[in-house]
C-alpha cells in the first residue's frame, strides 16, 4: 500500500476488519502507512515506522526483550510474542513507532474511567499487538496481529498532542490492544502531551517489568489495569500470562501516585468462582486499594469464546456484594447499561455522588472532590 494522503473525512473505518478509526470532519490529513510484508528497505535501513528499544539484553542464547514479564529471546529477523517487536542485527526494535492502526475519540468513561475528569473527551489511539493471549480479547483483530498487518496511520508523538488539542481533549488514552507493546511511542507522546498540559492515560493489563513501568509512570496521570483473575492457574490458560507481575504493576502504580481503576471481566466457567473474587477484593483491602474503584465487567461472546454464555447479572451482582463486604468503596458494574451500579455513591451518607447512563454524566453532586451532602472526600482527579 503506498503512503497515499487522504483526507480524516474519507475515513469511517480504518484497520484489520473493520477497527474503527473515526473521521471527525476537519480538512487534516493522515499518511496510510504501506502494509509491507518486509520492515526493511533494500537499503538496508531500518523501517521508518520503528524505535530502538532500551529494554533488551543480549544473552548466550541471544538477544533477550527485557520489556515484559515473558522475556522473548528473539531470534535474528523474528519477532516477540507480541508481533511488534523485533531483532534486526542484534537489537530490539518496536515496529510500531508513530503508527497507530485506531485513532478515535471518546468519552473517558469508556476507558473506563469514572473518577478521573468526569464527561471529558480522550484522543485514544491504539497500535497492533499484545504481549498477551486471551482466549476471550475483544479487540483481536487488531491485538493478535502485528503491526505489518494493519491499516495503518501516520502519526508521530507531537502530531498526537497537536490532534488532541484540535479535538479539544483533557487526555490521550493509550488504549484497544496494549500499549505496552508500542512503550516507545506511549512514552514518547506522553512526554509532549505532558509538557503541553494534556493528561495521558493507560489502558493496559498491566504485563510489564518493573523498571520500564517506574521509567513511564512520571508521564501517565491516570491508568484502568485489567486484572484478569486472581488465579495463577487461569492466568496462564485463559490469556498467556503470570498473575504476580500484574499485582506487583497495581503497587507500582499506586506508589508512583498514578490515578488508578481496577478492571475485572467475569467470564463464565473461567473467572466467575465466587470464591476467587473474594480472594482478590480481600488482597485489594489488604493491600490498600479500599478507595481504588473496581469495575466488575460483563463478558459477552467473543473471540475464541463464543460457545459461552454472557456473565449473568445475578454474578455481576454478587461479585459487587462480596467486593463491598471486603471493605472496598467503589464498586461498578460494566457492560449492562441499565444498571445503577455505574454511579458513584458517598460510602458515607449513600448520596449520589456521580450519576450516569452509559457513557453520560447525568448529574455530579461534587464540591471540590467532597460530597456535596456531607463533604466526604471523594478520591479521585475531577477537575
Amino acid at each position: 500500500m503506498s503512503n497515499k494522503k487522504l483526507n480524516k473525512r474519507d475515513f469511517i473505518k480504518c484497520g484489520l476488519l473493520g477497527t474503527c478509526a473515526f473521521a471527525l470532519g476537519t480538512n487534516n490529513t493522515f499518511a496510510l502507512t504501506r502494509s509491507a510484508n518486509s520492515f526493511f528497505e533494500k537499503s538496508d535501513e531500518i523501517w521508518k515506522w520503528s524505535k530502538e528499544s532500551k529494554f533488551y539484553i543480549q544473552t548466550a542464547r541471544g538477544v533477550k526483550c527485557t520489556l515484559c514479564p515473558n522475556e522473548c529471546t528473539i531470534k535474528e529477523g523474528d519477532e516477540g510474542d507480541c508481533r511488534s517487536r523485533i531483532n534486526y542485527k542484534g537489537k530490539v526494535y518496536s515496529i510500531g513507532y508513530g503508527n497507530p492502526c485506531s485513532i478515535n475519540v471518546d468519552p473517558i468513561e469508556k476507558k473506563p474511567l469514572y473518577h478521573f475528569l468526569p464527561a471529558s473527551r480522550s484522543y485514544s489511539l491504539a497500535v497492533a499487538g499484545c504481549n498477551l493471549a486471551c482466549l476471550n480479547c475483544q479487540n483481536w483483530q487488531i491485538s493478535q496481529v502485528s503491526p505489518k498487518d494493519t491499516r495503518n496511520y501516520e502519526l508521530m508523538p507531537e502530531e498526537v498532542y497537536k490532534q488532541a488539542k484540535e479535538y479539544k481533549c483533557l487526555s490521550i488514552s493509550y488504549t484497544y490492544s496494549e500499549p505496552i507493546v508500542f512503550y516507545e511511542y506511549v512514552i514518547d507522546s506522553s512526554k509532549i502531551a505532558k509538557q503541553n498540559g494534556i493528561k495521558n492515560v493507560l489502558v493496559s493489563a498491566g504485563y510489564i517489568n518493573d523498571n520500564p513501568l517506574r521509567e513511564l509512570t512520571p508521564f501517565i496521570d491516570a491508568a484502568n489495569i485489567d486484572l484478569k483473575s486472581f488465579d495463577n492457574d487461569i492466568y496462564n490458560r485463559l490469556n498467556g500470562g503470570e498473575l504476580e507481575p500484574v499485582l506487583n504493576t497495581l503497587k507500582i502504580l499506586k506508589q508512583e501516585g498514578v490515578w488508578l481503576e481496577i478492571t475485572n471481566l467475569i467470564v463464565p466457567q473461567w473467572t466467575d468462582d465466587l470464591d476467587m473474587i473474594k480472594r482478590m477484593c480481600e488482597w485489594l483491602y489488604n493491600n490498600g486499594f479500599e478507595d481504588t474503584p473496581l469495575h466488575f465487567s460483563r463478558f459477552h461472546p467473543m473471540y475464541k469464546l463464543t460457545h459461552l454464555p454472557a456473565t449473568s447479572v445475578s454474578i455481576l451482582n454478587q461479585a459487587k456484594d462480596i467486593a463491598t463486604n471486603s471493605g472496598l468503596k467503589y464498586i461498578y458494574i460494566g457492560n449492562v447499561p441499565s444498571s445503577d451500579a455505574q454511579n458513584t455513591v458517598c460510602p458515607k451518607c449513600k448520596n449520589i455522588v456521580v450519576e450516569r447512563k452509559g457513557f453520560q454524566i447525568l448529574q455530579k453532586n461534587l464540591v471540590n472532590g467532597k460530597c456535596k451532602n456531607c463533604s466526604t472526600i471523594i478520591p479521585g482527579v475531577w477537575s
